[in-house]
């Protein structure tokens, strides 16, 4: 069920932001575990827990992960074999990597012998093509690189072009079995950009989980999370203000879920967000009703397609999507502003 919040987001003064600075200080944030006294953590578990923390970049995106054990030798080996992984991920998934997998296939259109993690998340994604009924499609690169290309010149796509290159997106023009991959269709071409990083967050999380991580925090541009914060409860996230940088929304309790936001001011093309990274296949351009879609989830693959799926279909299409996943919450902010939250939705701000 939705819940109206009656908030404007675009009103400076509302009295539901909060200062993303205040935020990250306050101990309840993100990013605010290393200013967490010893003596706390030492309260709070039966042993004191170290915390370890590492940060690099993988697929576009900033990875941190911090990780609390008893041993920092056994934090700091679960942190090495976590991120070994990430970036063999990012070596088979990344479409910035010209010898990654995902750029040969894009070049010739046919990859022989693909990875498991290629073929694993490329079944996903068309699950997801599935049952979002084409609005979540991998195949919107070549729109993407047009609208990139046209951004270089300070334009935007003509129509003719936007037509051209829309009849080479459709997620059905992918052919998938566990020998080989095929792009069929000329200039088809894929981008896992919304799934890749919820992908890796859940890669992460077992990863560690395998080592005997209890608690931990991971940003992959999705958030997955391990037992509890220092404090003993759960792990809590702001959710960006889609007009504001220096602001959070709302704050959330990560609940044993794992959480997605797709926004119309990740990346835009024009100034006043109406085009954006957030392509609807079925029009060649982005969708004019949400801001924002914030997605908690049982796993941050599901999360991070959810939230692409839903910001494409819209609030009412996508409530419809959102009740036929179990587990599932949404946090949307449409463009005038209005929020709807679905009722298990944990905000505490």
């Amino acid at each position: 069920m939705l819940k109206p919040l009656g908030r404007t987001p675009n009103t400076p003064n509302d009295a539901a932001l909060v200062s993303r600075r205040n935020f990250l200080q306050s101990g309840t944030g993100l990013f605010a575990l290393a200013c967490v006294p010893s003596d706390i953590l030492a309260n709070q578990f039966p042993e004191p827990l170290k915390l370890v923390t590492r940060t690099s970049r993988a697929l576009g995106t900033t990875v941190s992960v911090k990780a609390l054990h008893p041993a920092t030798k056994i934090a700091e080996q679960a942190l090495n074999k976590a991120f070994k992984e990430l970036y063999h991920i990012e070596s088979i998934l990344s479409i910035y990597r010209r010898n990654s997998q995902v750029s040969q296939l894009n070049r010739t259109g046919d990859l022989k012998n693909p990875d498991p993690i290629l073929t694993d998340i490329l079944k996903q994604s068309i699950a997801w093509s599935e049952r979002s009924q084409g609005a979540f499609d991998i195949t919107v690169q070549p729109l993407w690189a047009l609208f990139q290309s046209c951004k270089k010149m300070d334009t935007l796509p003509k129509e003719n072009q936007i037509k051209a290159t829309q009849s080479k997106v459709n997620w059905k023009q992918i052919n998938l079995s566990l020998c080989e991959v095929q792009l069929k269709g000329q200039g088809t071409a894929i981008t896992l950009n919304g799934i890749a990083q919820g992908f890796a967050t859940d890669f992460l999380r077992k990863s560690l989980k395998d080592e005997g991580i209890e608690h931990a925090l991971i940003d992959c541009g999705e958030i997955g999370t391990i037992g509890t914060n220092p404090k003993g409860k759960a792990w809590t996230a702001g959710i960006q203000h889609p007009r504001r940088s220096d602001a959070f929304l709302a704050v959330t309790e990560i609940d044993d879920r794992c959480l997605s936001t797709s926004g119309d001011y990740a990346t835009t093309f024009s100034k006043d967000y109406r085009s954006n990274h957030l392509f609807d296949p079925s029009t060649g351009q982005s969708p004019q009703e949400l801001s924002s879609v914030t997605i908690l989830a049982p796993n941050a693959t599901d999360a991070d397609a959810l939230s692409t799926a839903v910001f494409i279909m819209g609030p009412d299409k996508g409530m419809k999507l959102i009740r036929q996943c179990p587990s599932t919450d949404a946090y949307m902010v449409l463009k005038g502003g209005t929020t709807l939250v679905t009722e298990g939705f944990p905000c505490l701000l």
